[in-house]
């Protein structure tokens, strides 16, 4: 594999930031996990002004543009042979010296990609089954703390919360108040009586473009959504429920805890209305 560092091209095994870089120091970097399908990336605009905002939040004084960093992202997939792929794109506030306080440097830009099944209709899951979850003790950082749009390479509460797992796929947060909030790498939704549910961006919630996907596709399919303020019983007492995340994309949830839930209707046809997007996007 060959990554794109710092404006170059190199073989995986050389592919270094200096350990000086701030990204590397102190977490001090934004990042976004791409799907290409096809060729192409999907949903190119919502990471990129995701990623801005995070670059913004963290108050870096300057960064590539959308349309350099999407430039290296179509040499990192063409350099490697790519169509369909997994990809990061990491933005460090650079390298510097050892202070608390950042100062004026250049930028790292780091491009990582990976084959990935062919999505769409026709295309197979990256997941081998559906989700187990479980609600931790974790909480999910404030946004008062560090904003909820921020996604950040400090990933610590992340971390943590995997931590706790024992054998499930996605530890499930709640916010200081104890409302759920989301997954360590997820968005999650729930169908309750034929309405579609999912914890509200006026929380404690990264926006997830994913997540973003789903709620068009239900406005499309005339399927009930409400957003809001949920205890996690809400979700133990669903009738279904899904993750979204871009890797795992519609991710069926078959456990919470104790508790076993169905592969329902509601997730099965906005898996299928995903795959029919990405189909008629990309293929």
């Amino acid at each position: 594999m060959r990554y794109h560092v710092a404006g170059e091209l190199v073989d995986a095994a050389d592919a270094t930031v200096s350990v000086a870089d701030r990204g590397f120091r102190y977490g001090d970097a934004g990042f976004e996990t791409l799907r290409a399908y096809g060729g192409g990336v999907f949903r190119w605009d919502d990471h990129a002004d995701r990623l801005a905002g995070t670059l913004d939040a963290l108050g870096f004084d300057r960064y590539p543009d959308a349309a350099d960093l999407r430039e290296r992202v179509r040499e990192t997939l063409a350099a490697n042979e790519l169509a369909d792929a997994y990809v990061r794109v990491s933005v460090t506030r650079g390298a510097q010296g050892g202070k608390l306080t950042p100062g004026p440097a250049d930028p790292t830009v780091v491009v990582v990609a990976k084959p990935l099944p062919r999505g769409g209709v026709a295309g197979e899951d990256v997941w081998d089954a559906p989700a187990s979850a479980r609600v931790i003790e974790t909480r999910r950082v404030p946004s008062d703390a560090l904003p909820a749009s921020a996604k950040t390479h400090n990933y610590l509460n992340g971390v943590l919360a995997r931590t706790e797992l024992d054998g499930e796929d996605e530890a499930l947060l709640r916010d200081t108040d104890g409302h759920l909030a989301e997954g360590a790498t997820s968005n999650v939704f729930w169908v309750r009586d034929g309405t579609l549910h999912t914890p509200s961006l006026a929380g404690d919630v990264l926006p997830g473009v994913t997540r973003r996907v789903v709620l068009e596709l239900a406005a499309d399919a005339g399927i009930d959504v409400e957003t809001g303020v949920y205890e996690p019983g809400a979700l133990r007492h669903a009738d279904e429920a899904f993750l979204t995340n871009t890797t795992w994309e519609v991710r069926p949830l078959v456990a919470v805890g104790d508790a076993a839930l169905p592969v329902g209707p509601v997730t099965e046809r906005l898996r299928d209305a995903f795959d029919r997007r990405v189909e008629a996007t990309h293929y």
